[in-house]
């Protein structure tokens, strides 16, 4: 495992590169000059995810040569110390005009993600951690919620036309019968920033790739939330089930979603 400075010089670098990244992407999200295509259903790719994703890469390579590096459009593969990087995770939302995007990279070290920084460009939000070294959103630590009631609680939830449709269906059914709203807004690895942050009390979907997850699940651990075993099954090579909770809403939405949710673990600081 590296240590505590080693982690802190990885965040503050991934901090000042996503930083430069979302500032050069949010520049070609006013101009809406680039071009876009579809990789299926609802899902589409634009050359700025590239361009975005080609920078983050290459930063970091410089950075820290030895670690290697797995991305949403270049790929790669999941070794012992490996970054994972989604350069525009809310494609969908960029691509339409809408500001709800943000860019995300997670130090993944021996299956667990050690690193986690994801920024949002439009509001100029950065959302950072390293393991045992807290979360903080803009310089400022950042806790979960403290919401215990059902009937009080707002759930964030992604869906992809890849994913069941029949699960959405029960458990936002579910959700509504039980009198807890819920929160769809088109970027999954930001819902689960957002639940580090407090605005929401966890933050589910049905099978999350790892570009989309590691960050997120980093951030609600540091932050003190409650998360999945992601990793199980090769969930940072190939992607599973996410949740993530405020810890006291843990059982409530693990027996509406069905995901096994353990203990809350990370800084309590």
């Amino acid at each position: 495992m590296l240590s505590h400075q080693e982690l802190l010089a990885r965040r503050n670098a991934a901090t000042d590169i996503l930083r430069k990244a979302g500032d050069a992407a949010r520049v070609r999200f006013m101009s809406r000059d680039y071009e876009t295509e579809s990789k299926g259903t609802q899902d589409f790719v634009s050359v700025v995810d590239r361009e975005t994703e080609h920078f983050i890469e290459t930063e970091l390579t410089k950075a820290f040569p030895d670690d290697t590096i797995m991305g949403e459009e270049s790929g790669g593969v999941l070794g012992s110390m490996t970054w994972i990087v989604d350069p525009i995770d809310g494609t969908s939302n960029f691509v339409r005009g809408i500001g709800h995007w943000c860019l995300s990279a997670a130090l993944v070290v021996d299956n667990r993600a050690v690193v986690g920084v994801i920024y949002d460009p439009m509001l100029d939000e950065m959302f950072t951690c390293h393991l045992g070294g807290g979360a903080t959103l803009n310089d400022r630590p950042m806790r979960v919620s403290d919401t215990t009631s059902p009937q009080s609680a707002l759930l964030g939830i992604s869906f992809n036309f890849q994913n069941s449709k029949d699960s959405v269906s029960r458990v936002v059914g579910d959700l509504i019968a039980n009198g807890t709203s819920f929160r769809m807004l088109g970027a999954g690895a930001l819902s689960l920033a957002h639940c580090a942050a407090g605005r929401t009390d966890g933050f589910w979907e049905a099978f999350m790739k790892p570009w989309d997850a590691a960050a997120g699940l980093a951030l609600v651990a540091e932050a003190g939330g409650a998360t999945c075993d992601y990793s199980a099954s090769d969930g940072f090579a190939h992607g599973n089930a996410v949740l993530v909770s405020n810890g006291s809403l843990s059982a409530y939405f693990s027996g509406i979603t069905h995901v096994a949710m353990p203990n809350s673990t990370g800084s309590k600081t």
